[in-house]
């Protein structure tokens, strides 16, 4: 257990990794050493690539995703080069597992009528929180953000002499993502509705509770899937979907693939490449309807 909290405050301090990185790892860890301890665990030194492999099975077996499994090995792999490196073990067991394949799927996304549905015509309450919740909405579907992006910004994030936003993304990097007029206008009514429904708040946060306290990544959740339910039937219907949204609708303009790699903070373009599917599939049914031979 000593090994797993030195190599917490690793990833940590070292390398930067948010606290939900943080989080999510020692899950993963605590449920290996669960189960190798039924095994009879005694050292990390002892563990083989057969156990790690055996523990996949069983995972699989209790129904986990491809997906999550293969998150699990990977959370194995950065612990045992943190060992490996400390000298703990000499031989890393993670070296010849072959991870569960992942089927892929295209990314979902509302349709561009439908978002325009939801920010033009569905009527928010004039309250503080329908002017939050329409900008939080807003947001996310004219910038991409994440949802701790979201949640962590400050009223300091957005320059408005460039109309630009300041955003600190994954592993602690900064990236610029402009904003229209029009999300100008929106803010700026926001911030005076904040600062008049809060006269006392002495933080930056820009998103506060109905009683004026920082934001949670669970109640811009439920926003979100709150009302992106009075235009869509989707079965997701999270901050993440706007995400999508956000870089189907750039790539279906003609945006460079290349451009909305650093808009959405991706580190590499295969992670934004997955969108040109959904184009794809656009100008597939573009075509077939408008070409006389198709």
């Amino acid at each position: 257990m000593q090994n797993i909290q030195s190599f917490l405050k690793y990833i940590q301090f070292e390398k930067r990794s948010s606290n939900h990185t943080v989080v999510s790892y020692e899950c993963d860890l605590k449920q290996f050493q669960n189960y190798i301890e039924v095994e009879g665990f005694i050292s990390w030194p002892q563990i083989t690539s057969k156990q790690i492999r055996q523990w996949m099975i069983n995972l699989l077996d209790e129904g986990l995703t491809s997906k999550s499994v293969n998150r699990k090995i990977a959370t194995l792999k950065s612990f045992f080069r943190f060992l490996m490196r400390e000298g703990v073990v000499e031989v890393n067991p993670l070296d010849k597992i072959i991870t569960p394949k992942i089927p892929k799927r295209l990314p979902e996304f509302v349709k561009e009528h439908e978002m325009d549905l939801l920010l033009d015509e569905i009527d928010f309450e004039k309250s503080y929180s329908g002017v939050r919740d329409h900008l939080i909405i807003e947001l996310f579907y004219c910038t991409g953000l994440r949802l701790s992006e979201l949640s962590g910004l400050t009223i300091s994030s957005f320059d408005f002499s460039g109309d630009v936003i300041r955003v600190v993304g994954k592993r602690k990097k900064e990236r610029i993502i402009p904003f229209s007029k029009k999300m100008r206008s929106s803010l700026i009514e926001y911030i005076e509705v904040r600062n008049s429904s809060f006269l006392n708040v002495a933080n930056n946060i820009l998103f506060l509770t109905d009683k004026g306290e920082p934001v949670y990544d669970k109640l811009i959740y439920r926003v979100v899937k709150k009302h992106l339910s009075l235009v869509t039937t989707m079965s997701k219907k999270s901050p993440h979907i706007l995400r999508h949204t956000f870089a189907t609708v750039l790539l279906n303009k003609g945006a460079d693939i290349n451009a909305i790699k650093e808009l959405l903070g991706h580190s590499n373009l295969s992670a934004t490449e997955i969108y040109t599917h959904n184009s794809f599939e656009q100008l597939n049914a573009i075509y077939n309807q408008a070409h006389p031979r198709a």
